[in-house]
């Protein structure tokens, strides 16, 4: 295959599209999605990849990774492995090894769509000199015979997140140029943004496609909630790398940690005033810890099911949540105090 080969055909058997050559590369800690992922993506790959590189990121392998699903792939498809090192590394090992002009960047718990090749094809025609990304559009099925979760909503947010790597699709050269992924984010959580922003530091362009992926809502325990707030460590590195605008500039939502710590504070205040006996100005302290606890509760309950399950569950992860969230981010500027420009290089 070569950078010049044209195009899928059109309905009306034209071929106006040249099909750039890409590579793609999916992290993976062995989840039962890879499967469907590497399904997807060999039903939809016309033009089919130069190559795929599966990055096995667990930690502990009790066998070789199963990439049975690729089919008619399979023969493209070479497994490396990180030990557990988290998605920004394994995603630089793959990098490393991309021979094409353009790497896609799948999640192993992504779908792509029947015309998703063609789509992407024609996304990287048209992608001009000064254009280093073009995201996939994604979208994330929710039940249409209720109302959806806590846990359903903040995987719809996917939806609208700018420069996701579940589908995008980069210059290989530039990005491993500039370091490829910051391997400081240790969660699949704001190293995308993160690489997005230096590369428009650095003057390129990065534009939404017209391919779509689907990313199913994963399963999860009823803690979830809680286990995520460790984001906001890495959210005080992005403002260490990026300046405190980092959030508008990368199309992020703000979320609500300036009402957690004045949650946190009004719940310590209660408490240390209990312990003074202070008893007055304690109860008014508890008051507004208890008021706070119960706005944040209520904005999460409201749009939801409101199932027995999902109350008691939001009741007891409203009142943790919070100081678990400040924790989190003191943790944050702890660790991050001195952090500089990643310097890796891919």
């Amino acid at each position: 295959m070569t950078a010049g080969a044209t195009g899928p055909m059109t309905g009306e058997g034209e071929r106006p599209y040249p099909a750039e050559v890409y590579s793609v590369v999916v992290p993976t800690i062995g989840r039962r999605c890879l499967d469907d992922c590497l399904s997807a993506l060999a039903a939809a790959a016309d033009p089919p990849p130069h190559e795929v590189l599966v990055v096995d990121d667990r930690p502990d392998p009790d066998g070789p990774l199963d990439v049975s699903g690729a089919g008619p792939l399979a023969d493209r498809v070479r497994v490396l492995a990180t030990h557990g090192r988290g998605p920004a590394a394994a995603r630089n090992a793959g990098l490393r090894e991309v021979a094409a002009p353009w790497v896609v960047f799948l999640d192993d718990d992504v779908t792509v769509r029947p015309d998703w090749g063609a789509r992407l094809a024609r996304d990287l025609a048209e992608a001009g000199p000064g254009t280093v990304g073009v995201q996939g559009r994604l979208t994330v099925p929710l039940p249409d015979d209720r109302r959806p979760t806590d846990w359903e909503r903040c995987t719809a947010g996917l939806a609208e997140a700018a420069w996701a790597t579940a589908d995008m699709a980069y210059r290989t050269r530039t990005v491993r140029a500039a370091g490829g992924f910051d391997e400081r984010f240790p969660r699949a959580f704001r190293e995308d943004a993160d690489l997005a922003l230096r590369m428009m530091g650095e003057g390129w362009g990065l534009v939404r496609g017209s391919r779509a992926t689907v990313h199913p809502v994963r399963p999860a325990d009823r803690w979830i909630s809680l286990r995520t707030q460790r984001g906001n460590a890495d959210d005080v590195l992005m403002s260490r790398l990026h300046g405190s605008d980092w959030w508008f500039r990368a199309e992020a939502p703000r979320g609500r940690l300036p009402g957690h710590a004045a949650t946190t504070a009004a719940g310590l205040a209660a408490l240390v005033l209990a312990l003074a006996g202070r008893r007055r100005t304690a109860a008014v302290a508890a008051g507004l810890w208890a008021a706070g606890t119960a706005e944040f509760a209520w904005a999460r309950i409201a749009p939801g099911p409101r199932t027995a399950t999902e109350i008691t569950t939001m009741l007891a992860t409203s009142a943790a949540i919070p100081p678990l969230a400040v924790g989190h981010w003191l943790a944050g500027h702890l660790r991050h105090r001195g952090a500089a420009p990643w310097g890796g290089r891919s």
